[in-house]
């Protein structure tokens, strides 16, 4: 493993009481020199072969594929089911069919719960929002009643009324 080596000249170093000098190990440390070598080599040869090679993103190490997962997992979260083009094109072809593979789990769990998870990240303080209607949507049917939603007016709407209009760009929370 590397940095074995290294760690025990630092304890030897280490052991000695203030003060005192005690013999270098000369051995020891151009092992570390070596091994640090290696290591080196080995690092700028597999960046050069992920670099070279077209398909490199295929080739990442564990570590690297989780972490993209992990951001491509939380993009679903904070974009929603359709990814803009510019975070597409910074994907490759099995990253876009694990978003829509992904994205689609969480649809099914969502309908098979008749939850909305996207609703709200944290709870609200208040189950309804005023809201200002920013561009003509016309005649909506909610849950218990339908209403017009005229450009420039105003409502007290539930919260899970108004989030899919506000995601979309239709209208704003109004805060007085």
């Amino acid at each position: 493993m590397y940095g074995k080596r290294a760690s025990q000249l630092l304890k030897e170093q280490a052991c000695c009481e203030n003060g005192q000098f005690t013999p270098f190990n000369s051995d020891l440390f151009d092992q570390v020199i070596s091994e640090c070598n290696e290591h080196s080599l080995q690092l700028q040869s597999l960046i050069s072969t992920y670099v070279s090679n077209f398909d490199f993103h295929l080739k990442l190490p564990p570590i690297l594929r989780y972490n993209r997962a992990e951001i491509i997992q939380d993009l679903r979260w904070k974009v929603g089911p359709v990814l803009p083009q510019e975070m597409q094109e910074k994907l490759n072809y099995s990253e876009e069919e694990y978003f829509k593979n992904h994205s689609a789990a969480i649809e099914a769990y969502m309908s098979e719960m008749d939850l909305d998870l996207t609703v709200d990240m944290v709870p609200p303080k208040d189950p309804y929002i005023r809201v200002r209607v920013l561009d003509d949507i016309g005649e909506v049917c909610l849950d218990d009643h339908s209403i017009s939603l005229a450009k420039h007016s105003l409502h007290f709407l539930r919260r899970t009324d108004a989030e899919p209009f506000i995601s979309q760009g239709l209208m704003e929370e109004f805060l007085e």
